[in-house]
């Protein structure tokens, strides 16, 4: 054989072997789509939502959210606020949340037999009753239960899990397939009319270059709040001393009960404990009271729009807790309330080197570390997902062979799936779920590419 004969031998086999990789990647990127695609477009638009809960909440509950400032106008006492909220709604009043501005009224939320526990919403400044709705009732907390699939049940919710490790599969199979390899069109630039395949080929691949990194980052930020991910993450991140950073001091009588329980928290605090209040044993008990418990959050400095979790029980704490948007301001604060003395006070500082990332991570996935800038910038990542999603749907429906489900073809030589499932491999040991659920794929393709084969044969 001459030396031109070995070469062109030589350059076939490299051809061959570089479609056969393209079309491993090809499939896997398509399945990665099959399975993420619906999941993207449902984060991507009620994420988009949630960035501006805020100002929608202020809006579509301005009637709740809202109160007039009269001139001269002073605050009425907590007491009388959480009074009221209990003429209006009898119950036990479990929690007292502080204005937010001064423009904004306070919300005391209140358990009842028969309804569950109530968000009632006082004039801060007259102590009139505005409204009420369920706690947590607002669109916005919809809305965040949809993204999460809280709705649906804790199964259901661990397909965020796996959503999110295919979705960065996606994003690392589709920059494969996009890598020019000599192309001139198709890169960053679109091609023909939106009736040809080719406008939203390109479509998705120029739209898929630019909001990948999107994709990843909130992939990954989004992780904590998984299942099986997030909750082993948590407990290594924040140690096991009572569920608090280490470091933190928490050499006070501990009860059974986390702070979870008694409203919305952060990330690494999930699983943190409610210290106990200690009874003087000298005296009947006198605790301090709702008013001077807000005092003493007020003059603690916490930043405006607090929660204060009412003491439930004699060894029961007011828990004061707040997470605006300045990381630096998170911080939870424990009260005595017999004597008012902080038992546990901490903020974001407290956090454990791996627990600040995760949650600044977080907070830039809530569109909250960077003010307006990071919702537009998010908003724009969301709309970007809707579009390389649809454009995904209709350049694989003209694609799509008549009566068939238009898989791409299997590689000539299936060695070339190696290095795919070795990456593959690689991701489901970092995300269990993510790895289990690629067995399954690995089987069902296994055993359809099979079948497919006999019934060509038959």
């Amino acid at each position: 054989m001459t030396d031109v004969s070995l070469g062109r031998t030589k350059d076939g086999a490299a051809a061959r072997s570089a479609t056969d990789l393209y079309r491993a990647v090809w499939r896997w990127h398509f399945y990665a789509g099959l399975l993420v695609l619906p999941f993207l477009i449902s984060l991507a638009i009620t994420g988009g939502l949630y960035l501006f809960r805020d100002e929608l909440d202020a809006i579509i509950h301005a009637d709740l959210k809202r109160v007039e400032i009269g001139e001269g106008a002073a605050p009425v006492a907590p007491s009388t606020m959480v009074a009221a909220a209990l003429e209006a709604v009898p119950g036990t009043a479990v929690k007292y949340t502080d204005p937010t501005d001064p423009g904004g009224s306070a919300e005391i939320t209140v358990a009842t037999a028969d309804a569950g526990k109530t968000a009632v919403y006082v004039d801060p400044y007259d102590g009139r009753v505005l409204g009420t709705l369920p706690d947590r009732g607002t669109v916005m907390w919809t809305i965040r239960y949809l993204h999460s699939l809280k709705y649906f049940g804790t199964a259901a919710r661990t397909l965020i899990e796996i959503a999110g490790g295919w979705a960065i599969l996606l994003v690392a199979t589709g920059l494969y397939l996009w890598w020019p390899r000599g192309r001139g069109g198709g890169v960053v630039t679109v091609r023909g009319a939106p009736r040809n395949r080719i406008f939203w080929r390109d479509t998705h691949a120029v739209t898929g270059l630019f909001v990948g990194g999107f994709i990843v980052f909130l992939a990954v930020t989004g992780m904590p709040w998984s299942g099986v991910w997030g909750g082993k993450v948590n407990e290594w991140a924040n140690g096991s001393n009572f569920g608090y950073p280490a470091g933190v001091r928490t050499d006070v009588p501990m009860s059974n009960v986390k702070l979870a329980e008694t409203g919305p928290t952060t990330w690494s605090l999930g699983q943190a404990q409610l210290p106990e209040s200690t009874a003087p044993a000298s005296a009947v008990p006198q605790p301090i009271g709702i008013d001077r418990a807000v005092a003493i959050a007020n003059d603690l400095g916490l930043h405006h729009g607090y929660a204060l979790a009412l003491p439930s029980g004699e060894t029961g704490v007011y828990t004061a807790s707040v997470y605006p948007d300045d990381l630096s301001q998170q911080r939870v604060v424990h009260l005595d309330q017999y004597s008012g003395k902080p038992l546990l006070d901490m903020g974001y500082a407290d956090y454990g080197p791996l627990g600040r990332a995760l949650e600044w991570g977080i907070n830039t996935h809530m569109g909250q570390e960077f003010g307006l800038t990071n919702q537009l910038v998010l908003l724009a990542a969301c709309v970007a997902i809707v579009l390389l999603a649809v454009s995904a749907g209709v350049m694989w429906w003209k694609r799509r062979p008549k009566g068939s489900l238009g898989i791409p073809p299997l590689p000539g030589d299936t060695r070339a799936f190696r290095g795919v499932i070795a990456i593959l491999a690689i991701g489901g040991i970092i995300y269990p779920l993510v790895g289990l659920s690629l067995l399954v794929m690995l089987a069902l393709d296994y055993a359809g590419t099979r079948l497919a084969g006999r019934m060509r044969g038959a």
